[in-house]
């Protein structure tokens, strides 16, 4: 998966030998100097893997997405990384996000990104 919205995931010590992760937005990216994925809505990958999402991937996990209308993004980014065994590749470049008024600018955003990523790692 090739994309310009970088995104990264951050582990945390393990609670009930579990490890616990947080999802960190671009100041996180910017201030680790890594990231983890590629926000799908700026991003290339094979058309194949938009099947792969639709028939192959489990239920459960599409059906939480839908419940959630939330992470949809995270799950392609882990179904290609898990698909291909390979990192996503990060293109920089200007890219002119206007989103403050979507879905990322609700309360909780970020620690309902963080139960999506913990609820996929497993």
């Amino acid at each position: 998966m090739v994309g310009f919205v970088p995104r990264i995931h951050l582990g945390e010590e393990k609670k009930q030998n579990l490890s616990q992760h947080t999802y960190g937005g671009w100041l996180s990216v910017w201030w680790m100097g890594t990231y983890s994925m590629v926000l799908s809505k700026a991003a290339f990958f094979h058309k194949k893997y938009l099947g792969l999402y639709t028939n192959q991937m489990p239920a459960s996990i599409r059906d939480y997405v839908s419940k959630i209308r939330n992470c949809e993004d995270i799950t392609m980014s882990f179904l290609v990384a898990n698909e291909t065994g390979a990192p996503p590749i990060w293109v920089k470049g200007k890219i002119l996000e206007i989103g403050s008024t979507g879905i990322s600018g609700l309360g909780g955003h970020n620690k309902r990104r963080s139960e999506c990523v913990n609820k996929f790692a497993i």
